[in-house]
């Protein structure tokens, strides 16, 4: 396993990428006619949290067998401007070729892992856990997820084969939440958890006399969300989501939530700014 991806799975996603970036090779190193071997350093340009290290750094080794690597911080460490955080040794080819591939994959997971570092941080001391969600970029999900836990968050679930999660549109065709809940309940059995979906507190009621065991309150007002709360019964779970953009984060935990999920964890973090810089020959 790398970054919890199975090795032929990782390898699958890098040589697509790489057959993408270059079908008929690198036309450019090519017509420069450069050979040997060479060194070069990936270099972090901004603070950020660092994820998928390995995984990427597996792209040169996919190119070219002869390459190699050598780590020097680990994932879920925070690095400042200018930390150089692997190296990498080969045919000088082989790492330009692997470059944009390696770093593309390096950049959008330390993104995530820097993204959710924020959002972790600003419920710290509140009791409530940061989750992430099923909105990943298509073949990327296990790799994204991963990037979430190495920026301290949680992962809510890998997919829909992990947990009852009973939305609006199962709702929909259900009929109601009771017939949703009493469905579920009844077709899953003991060991599992049902958790709904609710939009307003006419369902949250609903769905606690449904017997619900997690709620989960979706674009709801902070107003509606503290009602929600104060009303709970013992050993039912609230989770929020909707909207939670890193300056709301904290005002929402701080209501005695036990779950915010974010969406933005995968879908909108921002890359961050990695380089790869080869080296002068020795």
């Amino acid at each position: 396993m790398v970054c919890g991806m199975s090795l032929d799975e990782l390898d699958d996603l890098l040589l697509r990428e790489l057959h993408a970036d270059a079908p008929y090779g690198d036309k450019t190193t090519e017509a420069v006619g450069l050979c040997g071997e060479g060194r070069a350093e990936i270099l972090a340009k901004q603070d950020l949290v660092l994820a998928g290290v390995a995984a990427a750094l597996r792209t040169f080794e996919l190119v070219d067998p002869a390459c190699s690597w050598a780590l020097l911080a680990e994932d879920g460490e925070r690095v400042g401007t200018g930390t150089v955080v692997a190296k990498v040794f080969g045919p000088i080819p082989a790492i330009l070729l692997a470059e944009r591939t390696a770093l593309n994959l390096l950049q959008r997971l330390c993104g995530i892992a820097t993204f959710t570092s924020r959002a972790v941080g600003e419920v710290e001391g509140t009791g409530a856990k940061v989750l992430d969600t099923r909105k990943t970029s298509p073949g990327m999900r296990v790799l994204e997820k991963y990037a979430v836990r190495m920026g301290g968050g949680h992962n809510h679930r890998m997919g829909l084969s992990d947990a009852i999660l009973l939305k609006d549109n199962h709702i929909a065709a259900a009929g109601s939440v009771t017939a949703a809940v009493a469905s579920a309940k009844e077709r899953a059995g003991a060991l599992w958890k049902v958790e709904v979906e609710v939009t307003d507190l006419d369902l949250y009621r609903e769905a606690l006399a449904a017997g619900a065991d997690v709620i989960l309150l979706d674009n709801m007002s902070e107003r509606d969300m503290a009602a929600a709360v104060a009303s709970r019964p013992p050993g039912v779970t609230l989770e929020a989501s909707g909207g939670m953009t890193l300056d709301r984060l904290r005002r929402v935990a701080e209501l005695g939530l036990d779950y915010v999920s974010v969406g933005a964890l995968t879908h909108s973090a921002p890359a961050a700014d990695l380089s790869l810089e080869l080296l002068p020959s020795r």
